[in-house]
């Protein structure tokens, strides 16, 4: 299978996602938005990856290419690839997806818990997860549901933290790829956000310490991709 994905960051990468890639021998292959690459063509890939990013959904005019990144996004998911966003990612499925995207009543940044929804406690994606489960978090806005969408999950901070679109869309506000090397990478980078009188702002030392989350996290990733793969591993060969 050949993954393709989309980074904002230089200091948010895949993370687990690409230590599953490796395990199940897919192809990877990626567009860094923040350099200006230019984006892949739909037939190139069979499952599109979105990362996190410091920028808004909505702010076009300091970062132009995420209007070409929208249009991407919503062609792969029309042509039915399968498509997983992380936190950025998943508010530029809801935008592509024609939702709202805005400044969320709280910054949730750190470890806090995600509460499954019933359809999000039934869904083939993430039906064997804990019904509550620690998350990491590290975003400021939030998304609506788009129109044809199921809403699978909620946190106190944030009342939409996932939702599903057909068969082959997920969209996660929260991180679910995250390493202890990835938080402290965004902890050294953002360290300006952790404002510590803040509701939902976790202090970066207990952030870093959250060791037993991580395996965790990664059981609940592994999962999930390995779900998103079953409709469309046919006739697609690893690496050799």
């Amino acid at each position: 299978m050949k993954i393709h994905y989309l980074q904002h960051e230089p200091f948010e990468d895949p993370g687990s996602i690409l230590e599953w890639a490796k395990e199940r021998r897919h192809a990877v292959s990626s567009t860094m938005m923040y350099e200006n690459q230019p984006l892949p063509s739909v037939d190139a890939f069979d499952m599109l990856v979105i990362m996190g990013g410091g920028m808004s959904v909505y702010e076009e005019d300091e970062f132009p290419w995420l209007t070409a990144e929208k249009r991407f996004i919503e062609q792969a998911i029309r042509r039915e690839k399968a498509v997983l966003g992380i936190c950025l990612g998943a508010q530029l499925i809801a935008s592509a997806l024609g939702a709202a995207v805005y400044k969320n009543t709280y910054k949730e940044i750190g470890w806090f818990p995600v509460t499954l929804t019933r359809e999000g406690a039934s869904s083939r994606f993430c039906r064997n997860w804990p019904h509550t489960f620690q998350a990491f978090h590290w975003h400021g806005d939030t998304f609506d549901i788009p129109r044809g969408a199921r809403w699978t999950a909620f946190s106190k901070a944030t009342s939409n933290q996932s939702f599903e679109y057909g068969a082959k869309t997920v969209a996660l506000q929260y991180h679910i790829e995250s390493t202890p090397e990835s938080v402290a990478r965004l902890v050294a980078e953002c360290a300006n956000e952790l404002v510590s009188e803040r509701h939902y702002i976790q202090p970066a030392e207990e952030m870093c310490d959250f060791k037993t989350a991580f395996p965790l996290i990664r059981k609940q990733l592994f999962e999930l991709l390995d779900t998103m793969e079953k409709p469309i591993n046919g006739g697609f060969t690893t690496l050799d």
